[in-house]
């Protein structure tokens, strides 16, 4: 809180491929993509963001990514936090499970309406555009019908479409196993998809950590 009736609000932002996308990305794609964004709006001392199975919530940095790669502040609102939650109360049929779709609506594009609701602030465009950039390749097309199956909730969050209670804790793991996980399924996504041996159903069946 930065005063009696202003509270911070952040950008928290995760490179879901662990940096592979820096690796990869001009061999696979032939443009150079500096990671693939997932962000979230921290506030109140609590973190919201949009996935699989919703709006939802944790403590900063509580879900299985654990801390963000980068942090943006967006500055300060004067939203009290009882209209906010009313507020993404009002989201809740726009940003529902069903309305999830990985390039379309999806984290990114919850994180900047948010943004612009608490402080005027939009995210950066890097982060927005960035599917518009993947989908502009011949190889990005290519993927598209694999990845539009994908669903991206992080592991450790506390589903706030019905806004119950909010107990979300940490989940205790091998952090380094999860890294290597989000790394493996990564190269998994680009080596493979566009194999004919390979369906989505079989993508999506894998176990998400992103």
């Amino acid at each position: 809180m930065a005063g009696d009736s202003s509270y911070n609000a952040k950008l928290y932002i995760y490179d879901l491929s662990n940096g592979m996308a820096r690796q990869l990305s001009f061999m696979m794609l032939g443009k150079q993509l500096e990671g693939i964004w997932h962000t979230s709006i921290v506030a109140y001392v609590e973190e919201f963001f949009f996935g699989g199975v919703g709006i939802s919530s944790c403590p900063p940095g509580g879900t299985l990514l654990g801390m963000p790669d980068s942090i943006v502040d967006l500055g300060n609102t004067e939203v009290p936090r009882d209209l906010f939650l009313e507020y993404l109360s009002s989201l809740s049929g726009s940003y529902s499970p069903e309305k999830y779709h990985l390039f379309e609506h999806n984290c990114n594009n919850f994180s900047s309406e948010v943004a612009q609701f608490l402080t005027g602030a939009k995210i950066p465009s890097y982060i927005t555009d960035l599917p518009s950039e993947v989908l502009s390749t011949p190889f990005g097309q290519a993927l598209r019908p694999f990845l539009d199956s994908i669903t991206i909730t992080p592991p450790g969050s506390n589903n706030l479409n019905g806004f119950g209670q909010r107990s979300c804790n940490k989940p205790r793991g091998d952090e380094e196993r999860v890294k290597r996980h989000k790394r493996h399924k990564w190269i998994f996504w680009l080596l493979h998809a566009s194999s004919s041996h390979v369906s989505s159903e079989h993508i999506s069946s894998l176990p998400v950590v992103l």
